[in-house]
């Protein structure tokens, strides 16, 4: 008897579609910088240096796309007030903070399994290598 996949409820894993706006989705929010700025974001509202201090390694130019994207997809807002000096937050909408909901049990299953996928690709890159060595020794 072959064992069955495990289905997620709601998801046909047939359907191309269903993958096309996972994969356009992950490609707004799977780069370097975004997730940590939403979980920055997490506890809630933030000024831009204070986002920037916290993550640490950001460049000021990085940043500002990444909080432009975020409000561009509508996970964000930015708010200026009329003070002196000015003075900007950024806070989750109501749709980053869904979005944070989705983002925790895949950072748990990330830490997880990190170590177990990282093996796999030493060994998958340790296997690769050594073919590459063979393949170089071989006579034309």
């Amino acid at each position: 008897m072959t064992p069955s996949k495990p289905v997620t409820p709601g998801i046909d894993p047939n359907r191309a579609d269903h993958c096309r706006v996972v994969a356009a989705v992950l490609d707004r929010i799977g780069d370097k910088w975004t997730i940590m700025v939403v979980s920055e974001l997490t506890d809630g509202p933030a000024r831009f240096t204070e986002i920037m201090r916290e993550i640490g390694g950001i460049t000021h130019r990085m940043l500002t796309l990444t909080l432009r994207g975020l409000e561009r997809d509508g996970l964000v807002t930015r708010t200026a007030y009329a003070t002196v000096p000015p003075r900007v937050e950024y806070e989750l909408t109501e749709l980053g903070h869904t979005l944070t909901t989705t983002l925790i049990p895949l950072a748990h299953w990330s830490e997880a399994n990190w170590q177990t996928i990282r093996a796999s690709q030493q060994r998958h890159d340790a296997r690769s290598d050594s073919v590459r060595a063979d393949q170089a020794t071989v006579p034309e």
